[in-house]
């Protein structure tokens, strides 16, 4: 029975860290070795759809009227952290997507607005994170979760952004597809020292069972997701 136990332990480990793993596995570029790895439920011409598991990021919240500079001071807050600003002194490797959470409001260009930004954490750091010294930076659990993605290149700045996010979101409407709406996922998976064949995703997350509508189709012909081998 113990030995038992024991499988089921080591199975619950592997488990946890499956969904992390090689960049290369994935089919667009990436500055880190490991990523967040996923399964595709549905493609449309639109979107994509992904599971994810649950998974253990390192976040902070930067407050600014811009985008760009609000993740300039995450990012640094992040990257202290990593670099070794934690409990137990350790380096802890980069990872990606990046992740920044955006509302969908329009406001006044010179309204404060909060960014939060996650860091994945490495599959080895899974388990036990190492505990952050910055008060402001904070362990986090990303529940399990499916989403509607959109890829784009080039580079991430506020108008780039926010146009994509508008795009998805409108072909997800299109297709009477149901999404919490008010926020989505900004995901970035490049050092700014990347200049070229850059990847950049907006994510919704999707509510109830996810949809896959055919290119062109209206509301009455849409189809309910199905597997993407």
């Amino acid at each position: 029975r113990m030995l038992l136990l024991v499988l089921v332990g080591v199975l619950l480990v592997i488990t946890a860290e499956a969904r992390i793993g090689s960049s290369s596995e994935l089919d667009f570029n990436v500055d880190t070795e490991q990523t967040l790895l996923f399964d595709v439920i549905c493609k449309t011409d639109k979107y994509e759809v992904r599971s994810y598991d649950s998974e253990k990021w390192v976040s902070t919240e930067a407050s600014s009227f811009s985008m760009e500079i609000a993740s300039i001071t995450a990012f640094r807050r992040l990257f202290k952290y990593i670099a070794g600003a934690n409990e137990e002194g350790k380096k802890v490797e980069m990872t990606a997507p990046v992740l920044m959470e955006m509302e969908d409001v329009d406001r006044p260009f010179w309204e404060t607005v909060v960014y939060p930004m996650s860091f994945l954490l490495p599959a080895e750091h899974q388990e036990k994170p190492p505990k952050p010294t910055d008060s402001n930076v904070k362990l986090r659990t990303f529940p399990k979760m499916n989403v509607y993605v959109l890829s784009y290149g080039g580079w991430m700045t506020s108008l780039n952004e926010r146009s994509k996010a508008k795009a998805l979101s409108k072909a997800l409407d299109d297709a009477g597809a149901k999404y919490i709406k008010g926020k989505h996922y900004a995901a970035g998976y490049n050092s700014p020292m990347t200049l070229f064949n850059r990847h950049n995703e907006v994510w919704y997350v999707v509510e109830g069972d996810p949809v896959c509508a055919s290119s062109g189709s209206s509301s009455s012909e849409e189809t309910d997701a199905t597997p993407v081998s």
